[in-house]
């Protein structure tokens, strides 16, 4: 059986990005955000949501690149210390990945931090459908001990796993091996082994990594197309402006946007797709 999960990521940053999210989900194939608790356009993001039920929402959890939930104060090693950026979450993966396999005080911080962004969740109200991470910061294996541990006190039950099957990109388009792909390759399915072991839903494949940022109709028409026998989770970054604070610079936002709202990929939904949703609508057998 075929199921399908169109999520969008970054929905809470800007109120672009939830503009976009609303838009995709009510007029195309989008069926699932990522909420940014700690992002400036938050409570905007909370107040669409809760009136679009048939939106599955689940917690982008940040570690990096943008404002904590807790007081800069109380995490020392995790935040930039000087200039105009001071009290934001670094940058700096691989140097701060390894004080966090090193250092015990870095390793409380980090799951100070992610609980308190699970608390801020919680306090939407809205129901949890799934955690993944800004970056795909869990694939570092003591933060996703630390989201195994603590989203279980919250009820989570499905986590992002970003295992992107190459021949599956390479049906649509000619596509090199990306280097980022090379390096996270055996950390996602040791991640996927392990989030599964605890029970916890897990999609067979996931795309968005080669094309992050140029998620464009060819490209997730065909994937939608080809799509394969059990759970696959295509994620997005759609957005109605692409000068909004926290931009990515270079992601074509308004190709993102116009791929969900498709005619050809809501088409190709409903030919080849037997089950969409969230993980909360798809149980893998």
């Amino acid at each position: 059986m075929k199921r399908l999960i169109v999520t969008a990521d970054d929905f809470g940053l800007a109120e672009a990005v939830n503009e976009a999210v609303q838009q995709a989900h009510e007029e195309g194939v989008l069926t699932a955000a990522s909420l940014m608790v700690g992002g400036a356009a938050a409570a905007d993001a909370v107040a669409r949501a809760r009136r679009m039920p048939s939106l599955r929402v689940g917690l982008h959890l940040t570690l990096s690149d943008d404002w904590p939930v807790l007081p800069a104060k109380a995490l020392p090693d995790l935040v930039v210390k000087t200039g105009a950026a001071a009290g934001r979450l670094r940058g700096d993966l691989a140097t701060l990945g390894l004080a966090i396999a090193t250092r015990a005080s870095v390793r409380r911080q980090v799951e100070a931090e992610i609980r308190a962004q699970f608390e801020a969740y919680q306090a939407t109200g809205l129901a949890l459908d799934h955690v993944n991470a800004h970056r795909h910061y869990h694939l570092h294996p003591t933060i996703l001990s630390a989201i195994l541990a603590i989203g279980a006190d919250f009820g989570a039950r499905a986590l992002r796993t970003p295992i992107e099957p190459l021949a599956d990109l390479r049906r649509v388009e000619p596509t090199p091996r990306p280097p980022v792909a090379l390096l996270t390759a055996p950390w996602a399915a040791a991640m996927r082994r392990r989030v599964r072991a605890r029970g916890w839903l897990a999609a067979d494949r996931v795309f968005g990594l080669a094309w992050s940022g140029h998620m464009t109709e060819p490209r997730l028409a065909g994937l939608i197309a080809a799509l394969p026998p059990g759970v696959t989770e295509i994620y997005t970054h759609p957005a109605t402006t692409a000068g909004f604070v926290g931009a990515a610079e270079g992601y074509a936002y308004g190709d993102e946007l116009a791929a969900l709202l498709s005619p050809r990929c809501r088409a190709a939904v409903f030919k080849n797709a037997a089950a969409v949703g969230g993980y909360a609508d798809i149980n893998p057998a």
